[in-house]
C-alpha cells in the first residue's frame, strides 16, 4: 500500500511539472507568422532571352539548309 501512495505522489509531482513546462514549450505558436514574400515580377529579361534563342535556332536552321 505504501508503494501505491509513493506512485501517486510521484505522478502528482510529474503532472505539476508538466503543467508548468508544457505551456512554455508551445509559447512560440502565439508569435504571428512572417508576411509572405511578394510575387516575382517579370522585367522582360526572360522574354528577350526566349526571342534570342528562337532567332539563333532559326539562323542555325537557315545556315544548315543553305550549306547542304
Amino acid at each position: 500500500m505504501k508503494m501505491l501512495r509513493v506512485n501517486f505522489v510521484v505522478m502528482g509531482f510529474m503532472a505539476l511539472v508538466l503543467a508548468l513546462v508544457v505551456p512554455s514549450i508551445n509559447a512560440h505558436a502565439h508569435v504571428p507568422a512572417p508576411a509572405p514574400a511578394p510575387a516575382p515580377t517579370s522585367d522582360g529579361v526572360a522574354v528577350d532571352q526566349g526571342i534570342a534563342y528562337v532567332l539563333m535556332l532559326l539562323a542555325l536552321a537557315l545556315t544548315y539548309i543553305i550549306h547542304s
